[in-house]
Parts: C-alpha cells; sequence; structure tokens
C-alpha cells in the first residue's frame, strides 16, 4: 500500500488506512525505532505522518474563490493535490522500506495464553520465516563485510588482542542499519528468538549498541548461547571482584575508609570485597556499567553522568589514588574478556 501511494494512489480510501497504519505503528514500536522515523523522513514522526495525510482527507477545498458556486470537479482536484502533497514523504525508498520492517519487527511476537485456551505457544509461522529471512540476511553481511569493517575484522581474529572500540561498534550499526538491510539489534535478537528462544537470554529486554558483539560472537558460532552484553560484563566484574579479595586494600584516599557515607547506596555488598571501601565500591560498579555500554572507560569519561555527581576525575582520583589507572587498565581488560 505504500508502494501504491507513492506510484501516486492518493484516493481516499488508501489515504485513510495507510494513515491508521501508521498510527498504530506509533504505538507498537519504542523510541529508538520512532527516531529512525524521524531521521529517515526529513524531521517526521509516525505521527505527523498520520497527521499529515489525515488533515489533508479533512481539509475544507468547498469554499469558493468568488461568488460562483464551487465546482465538483474543482474540489476533487483540490483534494487530490493535496493529499500528493501530504504523502511526499512516503516516496522516499529508504523511509518505505523502514515502515515495512518496522511492522514486521512489531509483528514478531509470541503468541500468548487467552483467558479461555491456549492458543499458540511460540513465534507463527509468518514471523519464523520473516526471522530466518532477517537472521540469513545478517550472517551474509557478516561474512561479505568480515574483511572490510573494524569490529568484524577485531571480533574474527581473536584471541587477538586488538581492542574493540564503541566507535567501531557504531560504524558495524551504521553499516547493517543502512539499505538494503536495514538491521539493528533489537530486531536481530528478537529474529533469534524465534528461531530458538531456548539459546537466547533477555529477549524482552531492551538492546543496546554492544549487544552487537554478543549478536556477531553467536553468529559466528563462538558461542552457545546468545546472552546481553552488560550480563558478560558484568559476570566478568563479578569474577574480578573475587580475585580482589585476596589482594590487600588500596593505599588511596585520604578519608574514604573513616566515612563510608552509610545510606547513600555505595555498592551492593562492600562487606564482601573488603579491598575496597563502600565508596570505593560504588564507583566500580559504575565503571563496569559503563564499560557494559561503551566497551571501554577513559579519563574524560568520569567528568560525564554519573560519575560528575559525585565529584568526577578528581573524586576517583582522591579514592584510588595511584592505583587509579592500574585499575582501569584491569577493568577494560578483564570485563569484556570472552
Amino acid at each position: 500500500m505504500l508502494q501504491a501511494v507513492a506510484l501516486g494512489n492518493v484516493e481516499p480510501e488508501v489515504i485513510s488506512s495507510v494513515a491508521a497504519r501508521l498510527a498504530r505503528l506509533d504505538r507498537d514500536i519504542n523510541d529508538a525505532d520512532k527516531a529512525k522515523v524521524v531521521a529517515a523522513s526529513g524531521g517526521y514522526g509516525l505521527k505527523d505522518l498520520s497527521r499529515r495525510l489525515v488533515d489533508a482527507l479533512h481539509g475544507d477545498f468547498s469554499a469558493p474563490a468568488s461568488d460562483s458556486p464551487p465546482s465538483p470537479a474543482g474540489e476533487g482536484s483540490e483534494l487530490r493535490a493535496a493529499l500528493i502533497e501530504a504523502a511526499k514523504p512516503l516516496s522516499d525508498p529508504a523511509l518505505r522500506e523502514l515502515l515495512l520492517r518496522l511492522r514486521q519487527q512489531a509483528d514478531m511476537v509470541i503468541d500468548t495464553v487467552t483467558p479461555d485456551h491456549l492458543i499458540e505457544a511460540g513465534f507463527s509461522a509468518a514471523a519464523t520465516d520473516r526471522a530466518r529471512s532477517m537472521v540469513e540476511t545478517f550472517e551474509s553481511f557478516i561474512a561479505k563485510h568480515r574483511d572490510e569493517i573494524t569490529a568484524l575484522q577485531i571480533l574474527y581474529n581473536r584471541p587477538t588482542r586488538a581492542p574493540l572500540t564503541f566507535e567501531a561498534i557504531r560504524q558495524l550499526a551504521d553499516s547493517l542499519q543502512a539499505p538494503p538491510y536495514l538491521l539493528d539489534e533489537s530486531a536481530l535478537w528478537q529474529a533469534y528468538a524465534a528461531l530458538d528462544q531456548s539459546k537466547v537470554k533477555g529477549a524482552s529486554r531492551q538492546r543496546i549498541l554492544t549487544d552487537l558483539v554478543s549478536l556477531v560472537r553467536y553468529a559466528m558460532h563462538q558461542d552457545n548461547e546468545l546472552v546481553p552484553y552488560p550480563e558478560r560484563v558484568a559476570a566478568n566484574f563479578k569474577a574480578w571482584l573475587g580475585q580482589q579479595q585476596h589482594s590487600p586494600p588500596l593505599p588511596a584516599g585520604d578519608d574514604q575508609r573513616k566515612s563510608p557515607r552509610e545510606g547513600r547506596g555505595e555498592g551492593t555488598n562492600p562487606a564482601a570485597h573488603s579491598r575496597f571501601s563502600a565508596e570505593q565500591q560504588w564507583w566500580l560498579e559504575r565503571i563496569a556499567e559503563h564499560i557494559a555500554a561503551s566497551l571501554d572507560i577513559r579519563l574524560d569519561d568520569f567528568d560525564a553522568a554519573p560519575f560528575n555527581q559525585r565529584g568526577g576525575l578528581a573524586r576517583v582520583h582522591q579514592l584510588f589514588g595511584a592505583e587509579l589507572p592500574k585499575v582501569i587498565e584491569e577493568l577494560n581488560r578483564e570485563l569484556v574478556r570472552e
């Protein structure tokens, strides 16, 4: 139907249906996907696109410019011109492809139990077919570009220790989201879940960009399960903390051990990791969260939220002293370990 509108079919019934579908799609997708629509359409959200069509349909074209009675033919011509103008954003093939993919992604849902009886457990046959096609496209993309895209080069050449950067993952994401692929981490995660739920963890959670690392490793059969990247980082962080129990307390900080700031939530269980004070534990946990989302942490990151709300770079230097560079180096290495 979008293709028909792009080719000039602006019959009121068609336009009305497209407007309703756009409004419904706006309710079914997340904010990140809505932002993609705005970017692809030149500034229009789904509600805007729908409203343009509805306003054109209900415009008043009957008022005559003079005392002569209105011409029915003239009214039809004005309505058609208004509908063509309102539908102009949909003439962009890239936008239409994006809208179709988002609709398919939104339709890829798990059937649930009705109040009376179980209709179907799992994904519909159509959703499974779409998921299989999406996965095949993704894995074909990886094979085709493994020697061209930096992130794929690094992931393919592991266990070499070339660092994987957030910039490299962003480049990979941009390549996947560009036509003709139009893929993102959320759609791919749902596609793999549709094919084998038993091997896919966290399918209902919101995806972040670093989840692409998990997706690529799973697609390349380097991992047997598809696990959210933050979960892997959290597991590595827990292991690292366990290793620290056998190390002496850090010879840093001027007052953090005298005043642990009880009741402010520094650390989840500081007593379990006696090398660190409660406040140091809070900072370590936030560093781990940052690495999960950004693949590493650098000194200038401490001047951004949430660190700057607790003293920023100056405070973390005060807490960890001369050990800070070593701690950062260890966390950047150990938390992204495979």
